[in-house]
């Protein structure tokens, strides 16, 4: 891992995240989403921004106000479980916000972890959930090993293939420790997420090759050739990089998260954004998400497992660092940097990210102040 890059201050200015969570707060509510599931969403979209994410917090709110704002998502849904065992359970969404649905469905994982030791949640006839990595931090919080994924609308060609048939599919797991900050891995299974296109569009800025194609198959740096008829590359992207693994890590993420729960997987997961195409068929209910807890000290003493992943993150960022690396990092590091600055400096938006939020105040009332 190399260190996280901040955005150059000259193109960025900076807001407190506690006044960003109250806005969308407040946006929530005008569209009809009951106070306590507001906020709810706002935390998600919060942890992101002050995570250094900034392609999943307030960024991703222009596209949530519009399909809640045209019915495309029930704001007010009845999240109910409809199968279930000991330490399992299916639950159905509602066709809510996956801000809102995620928590309540990771939360039923993180109870029966606590009753049983391990806890089994897969949710269909949902929507978007925001960061993978809040809900594994939710688990972390209780003392226990964090699992998140959920499949997403098609962008990313399968290995070998020349169009979009998955989703960015990101999966996130969480490990406590003792005095280190948690081991929190957070990433898709492609090359980069969608998110990445998008900012780079936004900035005005080229991508590296690797991160995709244009609609005839041929590698690009163009990020709106992505856009536009092209498609994300699965992790490792080519033979040599090995893509063929990060395409088996997508459909793994589809089967568990989709075809385990009843939602629609592959190309027939519905868009995440009014500008895209409907898929061509349905196959289940909405996308699908897939949450895992496990209490560690169903496993071993957790005071002695807190003590060796310290000492196991110690040893790792102990390591040489190779040629133009500063040093070897540990999955959530540079998310950890993040935090820190953040709530000391604020978080960095983007020019075009601002002008959207200045219209969704116009569009609903809530000032952004």
């Amino acid at each position: 891992m190399q260190t996280a890059r901040r955005e150059p201050m000259s193109e960025t200015r900076e807001f407190a995240w506690q006044r960003l969570h109250e806005f969308c707060v407040e946006v929530f509510r005008r569209l009809e989403v009951p106070e306590a599931d507001a906020r709810l969403a706002a935390d998600v979209l919060s942890a992101a921004d002050r995570r250094g994410v900034d392609s999943h917090g307030v960024a991703r709110l222009r596209t949530y106000v519009d399909l809640l704002s045209v019915g495309r998502i029930n704001p007010r849904p009845t999240v109910r479980i409809v199968r279930e065992t000991a330490s399992t359970a299916t639950v159905d969404g509602d066709n809510g916000l996956g801000l809102v649905v995620g928590p309540k469905a990771n939360q039923i994982a993180m109870d029966k972890a606590q009753q049983v030791g391990t806890g089994w949640v897969a949710v269909c006839h949902t929507n978007h959930f925001g960061i993978g990595g809040y809900y594994v931090l939710k688990a972390i919080e209780r003392d226990m090993i964090g699992w998140s994924m959920t499949n997403t609308t098609r962008a990313v060609a399968p290995f070998g293939g020349a169009e979009r048939m998955l989703g960015t599919n990101p999966l996130a797991v969480g490990v406590p420790a003792g005095e280190e900050p948690p081991i929190v891995l957070d990433m898709s299974t492609c090359t980069v997420p969608y998110g990445k296109i998008e900012m780079a569009v936004r900035r005005g800025e080229s991508i590296p090759l690797g991160w995709a194609i244009d609609e005839e198959g041929r590698p690009t740096t163009d990020p709106s050739a992505m856009i536009h008829g092209g498609a994300l590359l699965p992790l490792g992207s080519d033979p040599e990089g090995s893509g063929h693994k990060g395409y088996g890590l997508a459909v793994a993420v589809d089967v568990l998260s989709a075809v385990l729960s009843g939602a629609n997987w592959g190309p027939f997961a519905p868009p995440f954004a009014l500008r895209q195409a409907d898929p061509p068929r349905k196959v289940g209910k909405g996308i699908g998400h897939f949450f895992g807890a496990m209490r560690v000290d169903a496993f071993r003493d957790l005071d002695e497992f807190k003590s060796h992943v310290d000492d196991f993150v110690r040893t790792l960022r102990a390591t040489r660092p190779a040629s133009g690396f500063e040093a070897v990092l540990v999955p959530g590091d540079p998310e950890h940097r993040a935090e820190r600055e953040r709530a000391a400096h604020g978080v960095p938006l983007l020019p075009a990210v601002i002008d959207d939020l200045h219209e969704i105040s116009r569009q609903t009332g809530v000032p952004l102040g």
